[in-house]
């Protein structure tokens, strides 16, 4: 691994500085055993309402530092973390939780891994829906693999432990083959709201290269033009910035994903990393 990007070591969202050892010492060490973990820890929204859990603690899943995310956990139930939870003693959050949970964890064992932003293809049949993963570097095989957590022992997919191509695209691979013509905008966005099109695909392309950067935000954060561009009010300009982008996060040279992200427009803000 380049210096430049470190995925075997925390970023300012997935360390565990003052945590307790003892919560962390029996995680495992194989990569699939250890992204096992998050479906225990961690659960959504839709299900947690079925459950009638008090109103406050819907507030969980604004939690970005996975460190917080653990002391919620602990909160509820003061155990190792290779325990699963009773689904009301796990925290609340979205994907992006179970990815970056998995993430933190990957990387606490030193395996090199990083969060994905992008859209799952495999909830509803012919679009593309606002999705995180996880992937880590497998030593064996020489690349990098796909893995959501969230479906882990689920039978929404035969192999969401490896995800296949086209499976999952991440924010710049859809905004590619929309711009090629291969892939229709209107058919990408977030499940349950109008926020579909274009301007979700250019969103999670910024937000999936700032995970590359080991900065892996909330699904809903907006920084630089992502709001101008949600609101329509981005051009031509903007979109050639994006090409840049989805062509830079698909070549995977960290020291070229670096140096673009170290744009101000690009970088995400100081006020979003609490």
């Amino acid at each position: 691994m380049d210096d430049v990007l470190d995925y075997s070591v925390p970023g300012p969202l997935t360390g565990f500085d003052g945590v307790d050892h003892a919560v962390l010492q029996s995680i495992p060490v194989e990569a699939v055993a250890i992204c096992r973990l998050a479906s225990g820890l961690i659960i959504q929204p839709r299900d947690a309402h079925a459950l009638d859990l008090p109103r406050e603690r819907f507030d969980e899943n604004q939690i970005r530092p996975v460190v917080r995310l653990i002391e919620a956990l602990l909160m509820l139930e003061p155990t190792p973390l290779q325990i699963a939870r009773e689904p009301s003693r796990r925290v609340i959050g979205t994907c992006r939780h179970f990815a970056v949970m998995s993430c933190a964890l990957l990387r606490h064992r030193g395996v090199a891994s990083r969060v994905r932003c992008g859209f799952a293809t495999y909830f509803q049949p012919g679009r593309g829906v606002d999705h995180w993963i996880t992937e880590y570097w497998s030593e064996s095989e020489t690349r990098w693999v796909r893995i959501d957590s969230e479906i882990l022992g689920q039978s929404v997919l035969d192999h969401p432990e490896d995800l296949q191509p086209g499976q999952f695209l991440s924010g710049g691979e859809a905004w590619t083959l929309f711009r090629d013509g291969h892939l229709d905008a209107a058919t990408y966005g977030v499940h349950g709201t109008d926020n579909w099109g274009p301007a979700e695909i250019r969103g999670n392309a910024i937000k999936d290269l700032a995970a590359l950067n080991k900065v892996e935000t909330l699904p809903w954060d907006e920084w630089g033009r992502m709001t101008a561009s949600y609101d329509g009010e981005t051009g031509s300009e903007y979109d050639e910035l994006l090409d840049t982008v989805a062509a830079i996060c698909d070549q995977d040279d960290i020291t070229a994903i670096a140096e673009l992200y170290a744009r101000n427009e690009l970088r995400v803000p100081p006020e979003l990393l609490v």
